[in-house]
């Protein structure tokens, strides 16, 4: 398809990179960065505009790649009526394009992505469209640039990167306190490395709650008391010690103690039942 890319960033770079890589013509990259854009259209082979008033109209599809904030002010000015319009944010509505064309959707791509990757990585891509002819065309766009597709309405997509923020960017930030951590206590962060690659790897194969490991789901209340020790002159990362520590213990015997008191509770009235015969 004849694309245009409206965006020079992370996603609007890798996404752009995929789309050349699949054989698309890309014609146009519209940026208000100048290196940037610049740069996205020598390496897709299109031409690079600045300017709104010199957006190429005669693309098959558009693709807004720019921050949410950043949505609504080019949805604001983009009139490509017959075109299909498409925006790549995991939690803004498919309406904010309605007024852009009467075909418009979403390819939001559900991976973390850097425009300084230098190996693509595999980028599964939600989509969405108005109505089932332009959604089946964004998907059979989207299956030239991603082995995984799938429809993914606001709702769902949304509650996804929700799930994502919280799987993806919390877990990195943990990563950065560890980090952190390691620098001060003149530890290398680096043997840490193959343990992370080593969960990632195992949920391949099986669910998150089944590779749990650690002294929380142990319940190992010793471990836990000398860890929180060495953690005394670190209060913040001693916080979110305690409380993951918390949850992961309440989330994993939870169900032993209720089997736990089922048992004391049928005991007591098998014990009453006894002292009354």
């Amino acid at each position: 398809m004849r694309t245009v890319i409206i965006g020079s960033g992370n996603v609007a770079t890798v996404l752009g990179k995929k789309i050349f890589l699949a054989g698309h013509q890309i014609i146009q990259i519209f940026s208000r960065n100048v290196y940037e854009g610049g740069e996205l259209a020598q390496a897709t082979g299109a031409k690079f505009c600045g300017n709104q008033s010199c957006i190429d109209l005669t693309a098959d599809l558009y693709i807004i790649s720019v921050s949410d904030k950043a949505l609504p002010e080019i949805a604001g000015w983009l009139r490509v009526p017959g075109k299909i319009v498409v925006h790549t944010a995991g939690s803004v509505s498919i309406s904010v394009l309605k007024d852009c064309s009467d075909q418009y959707g979403i390819v939001y791509p559900l991976q973390t992505i850097r425009k300084e990757t230098a190996i693509i990585p595999e980028v599964p891509l939600l989509i969405d469209g108005n109505n089932e002819v332009t959604q089946s065309v964004i998907f059979d766009f989207a299956a030239t640039i991603s082995a995984t597709v799938e429809f993914a309405d606001d709702d769902k997509r949304s509650k996804l990167h929700v799930a994502a923020v919280i799987m993806n960017n919390f877990s990195n930030h943990l990563y950065t306190l560890a980090a952190d951590f390691c620098r001060n206590e003149n530890l290398d962060f680096r043997l840490l490395i193959p343990l992370i690659s080593e969960t990632a790897e195992r949920l391949k194969t099986s669910t998150p709650d089944k590779v749990q490991t650690g002294p929380a789901v142990r319940r190992d209340m010793q471990t836990i008391a000398r860890h929180e020790e060495k953690l005394k002159n670190y209060p913040g990362l001693l916080e979110l010690y305690s409380l993951f520590t918390k949850k992961i213990i309440a989330y994993y015997h939870f169900f032993f103690f209720f089997f736990l008191l089922s048992f004391i509770s049928v005991s007591c009235r098998y014990l009453s039942i006894m002292m009354f015969i």
